[in-house]
């Protein structure tokens, strides 16, 4: 008999807005129950993650670069595609 392996998901999408050329993403992950918010700027097609805690999670949604100013130290680099 095979061991089953459990997948899971690295993160999931709790929410997503568009606004002005900005497209903000909250998302949640399950390893370690954090959230991130992924900011993308498509005049300038670049992005920013950057991890909030989960009681800010809407906050940051909501108001992104307000939370990013108190962030500025855990930014996560993301890959050129």
């Amino acid at each position: 008999m095979k061991e089953q392996e459990l997948v899971v998901q690295p993160r999931r999408e709790l929410a997503s807005r568009v606004s002005g050329g900005i497209e903000v993403t909250l998302y949640w992950s399950p390893l370690d129950n954090g959230t991130t918010v992924e900011v993308w700027d498509s005049a300038y097609d670049e992005t920013i993650v950057f991890d909030v805690p989960p009681e800010r999670a809407l906050e940051a949604f909501y108001h992104p670069f307000a939370q990013l100013s108190a962030s500025l130290d855990e930014l996560v680099p993301v890959a050129d595609a």
